[in-house]
């Protein structure tokens, strides 16, 4: 089955797929894509699907109406700013607490008015379509945090996000609830100012990917990889064009089927005019044995689900 890439992609019912700088998990053999809702009263939808084509809606999972409860963290609980408008929540990302059995999103928080705030936010549900509770947001030890990630490693967990007005990449370990940080376990790509992190484990090496701060705008990708997340990722190389296709990366897709293991790169292409108009793109990953990764642009990528084969 194809997937169309920068075309408006519609769920099973025809209505458009809202899932910007979002993230995909499975769990009970069901993908799960979360992603941004800036309609009405939405801020995070969540769709389903079992061949990562077509994706029926769920549920608007997180709203400017959702039930808010403290937890330990002490948070800002609210989902609406002073004047009763909503806020900004950017770059939803879900993990599942295997324990508690339940599912923790973790997010990038603004006021809605200006982007002074540059706070993490957490909300967690049973399900991981139901309607999730916001715990509020918070600054990780007072440390600055926008664009943001989750990346699971065994028994571990982490949440990177851009910090020191995206000058810097800070990566935590969480609290083994995932509700907290337990630690600033890494820091890298000083005064680079890397945003929209994205990262995955192809055999013994850990891959990350980012994009350069020009707003709206894409801009030239790039890749770092090393064999211990907590050493940092080291320099830099460029990968796809000046303009990453025309793309901002939200999270690398693993597939893994009966057959074979494959990855995708899993990117927004936003219109900076209409963010409404914003577009989808997938695209096959390729990593070398020397540690070249290669990003291939395609108009269709073909996916079988059951194998992990993809096609281009």
């Amino acid at each position: 089955m194809k997937i169309t890439n920068g075309t408006i992609w519609r769920d099973t019912d025809g209505n458009v797929l809202h899932a910007h700088g979002g993230y995909i998990i499975k769990h009970g053999g069901v993908y799960y894509w979360y992603g941004e809702n800036r309609l009405e009263n939405f801020y995070v939808d969540c769709y389903c699907s079992e061949d990562l084509v077509n994706w029926t809606f769920r549920n608007h999972v997180l709203t400017a109406d959702s039930r808010t409860e403290n937890s330990r963290v002490r948070a800002d609980l609210r989902l609406r700013n002073e004047e009763g408008g909503k806020v900004n929540i950017e770059r939803p990302k879900v993990l599942y607490d295997r324990k508690a059995g339940r599912f923790v999103m973790w997010m990038h928080y603004e006021n809605g008015k200006d982007y002074h705030c540059a706070a993490a936010a957490v909300a967690t549900c049973d399900t991981p379509d139901g309607d999730f509770v916001y715990h509020g947001s918070f600054n990780p030890y007072g440390e600055m945090s926008r664009d943001c990630t989750l990346f699971e490693d065994g028994n571990r967990a982490y949440f990177l996000s851009a910090s020191r007005d995206n000058a810097d990449m800070h990566m935590y370990l969480l609290q083994e609830d995932l509700m907290n940080v337990e630690r600033l376990a890494a820091s890298f790509w000083q005064g680079e100012y890397r945003e929209a992190p994205a990262l995955v484990k192809k055999d013994d090496f850990y891959y990350i990917f980012s994009s350069f701060c020009t707003g709206w705008a894409p801009n030239q990708g790039k890749y770092a990889r090393t064999d211990c997340l907590e050493k940092g990722f080291g320099l830099q190389k460029e990968i796809g064009d000046e303009t990453t296709y025309r793309s901002q990366p939200a999270f690398i897709l693993k597939v893994e089927g009966s057959e074979t293991t494959s990855y995708i790169y899993v990117g927004d292409r936003w219109d900076g005019k209409d963010y409404h108009n914003s577009r989808y793109v997938w695209f096959p990953l390729e990593f070398g044995e020397d540690g070249q990764v290669r990003l291939i642009e395609c108009g269709e990528l073909e996916i079988d689900a059951q194998t992990g084969k993809i096609g281009y």
